[in-house]
């Protein structure tokens, strides 16, 4: 999430193709966690994520749009750890 929020900040290109990297195969590791779990709406939305962050061949969208997905993502990302943490408790 904070790499993430980060990315509205000006940072060397490479920063973000890392971004999306690293995004991508967290959220295939998020895609089949919720696969075991038969969480089928997450794995739904980790699946379509990871291919949205995956470099290779990239989503052209605007700095803007890149942004707001950013910003929302860290927020599920936060919102997603805070109820798994309070649970744990």
């Amino acid at each position: 999430a904070i790499a993430l929020l980060l990315c509205l900040f000006p940072m060397p290109y490479d920063y973000y193709t890392l971004v999306r990297f690293a995004s991508m195969i967290i959220f295939a590791c998020f895609a089949v966690v919720f696969f075991k779990e038969k969480n089928t709406l997450f794995m739904v939305i980790a699946i379509s994520l990871a291919i949205l962050f995956q470099p290779l061949a990239k989503i052209t969208l605007s700095r803007g749009m890149w942004n707001l997905i950013d910003v929302i993502t860290a927020g599920a990302l936060i919102l997603l750890w805070w109820k798994n943490h309070k649970a744990t408790k």
